[in-house]
C-alpha cells in the first residue's frame, strides 16, 4: 500500500452476506453489543469512512459513542464525488464534535459548503469519481494513519479491487435475507477464479448472538 494508511473494512450482515432488506430496511441487523464494538473501533482509529449512499440512505453521526467517550473523535470522512451531502445532514450539524471531511471528485457540482466547518478534499480520479488512492494518500499527509471504512458496497469494492483493505472486521447476525437483500460488497469485475482475493482468518468470537470474524490477506 504505497499510501501506508491502514484500513479496516467493517462489515455488518445477515449469515447469507446482506446489510439491508431490498426496501434498504438496515436497522438493526446487528446486536447491540456489536453495535458497542463497533463504536469501540471507530475509537481506535483515526478516522471513520463511509460513502455518499450512507450518508442519504441513513443519515449517521460517525462519531464513537463510548462510555467514557474518547479523548479526540475520529475524523468523518464522506466519499462524495459530486458534494451531495445535504446541508441539514446530522455529521454536517455535529461537526463541533469532530472534524468532518467531504472529499469529492474534479468539478463536483453539488451543494457548496463556503464559510462551513467542512474540510473539502478534491482526490478525483479524473472520471468523476473518488479515487482510493488519492484519498489514502491524502489522510497520510493530515497525519490520519487508520481508517474504519464501515461502506456502503460500492465504495467497499473500490477499496478491495484497488488492494486498499488491510483487515476486515464482519459481524454475522444469525439471520438470513434473502437474494432479494443488500449485498455487503459491490461488483468486483473478476473474470477468472484466479483473479480472485484470498484472505485469512484471523479470530472468531462470538458476541451474544452475533460472530465477528476479523480476516487479513492471506499473502501466502
Amino acid at each position: 500500500m504505497t499510501s501506508n494508511v491502514g484500513v479496516t473494512l467493517k462489515i455488518a450482515t445477515s449469515l447469507d452476506g446482506r446489510i439491508a432488506l431490498s426496501n434498504g430496511t438496515s436497522q438493526w441487523i446487528t446486536n447491540s453489543a456489536s453495535r458497542a464494538r463497533v463504536h469501540e473501533m471507530r475509537a481506535n482509529h483515526s478516522a471513520v469512512l463511509v460513502g455518499i449512499g450512507t450518508v442519504l440512505a441513513d443519515d449517521p453521526l460517525l462519531t464513537a459513542r463510548t462510555v467514557p467517550p474518547p479523548q479526540n473523535q475520529p475524523v468523518r470522512i464522506v466519499a462524495d464525488s459530486r458534494l451531495r451531502t445535504p446541508k441539514h445532514a446530522r455529521l454536517l450539524a455535529s461537526a463541533a464534535s469532530g472534524r468532518v471531511v467531504l472529499a469529492h471528485a474534479q468539478n463536483a457540482s453539488g451543494e457548496t459548503f463556503d464559510g462551513s466547518d467542512v474540510d473539502l478534499w478534491e482526490v478525483g480520479d479524473g472520471s468523476g469519481r473518488v479515487s482510493p488512492q488519492h484519498l489514502l494518500r491524502r489522510c497520510r499527509a493530515e497525519g490520519i494513519n487508520d481508517v474504519f471504512l464501515e461502506g456502503g458496497g460500492i465504495l467497499a469494492a473500490s477499496f478491495l479491487r484497488a488492494g486498499l483493505v488491510s483487515r476486515i472486521a464482519w459481524f454475522r447476525a444469525p439471520i438470513i435475507i434473502g437474494g432479494d437483500g443488500i449485498s455487503a460488497i459491490g461488483a468486483l469485475g473478476f473474470q477468472s477464479m484466479d483473479a480472485v482475493s484470498s484472505w485469512r482468518l484471523e479470530s472468531r468470537e462470538q458476541i451474544d448472538s452475533d460472530t465477528l470474524e476479523i480476516w487479513t490477506p492471506d499473502v501466502s
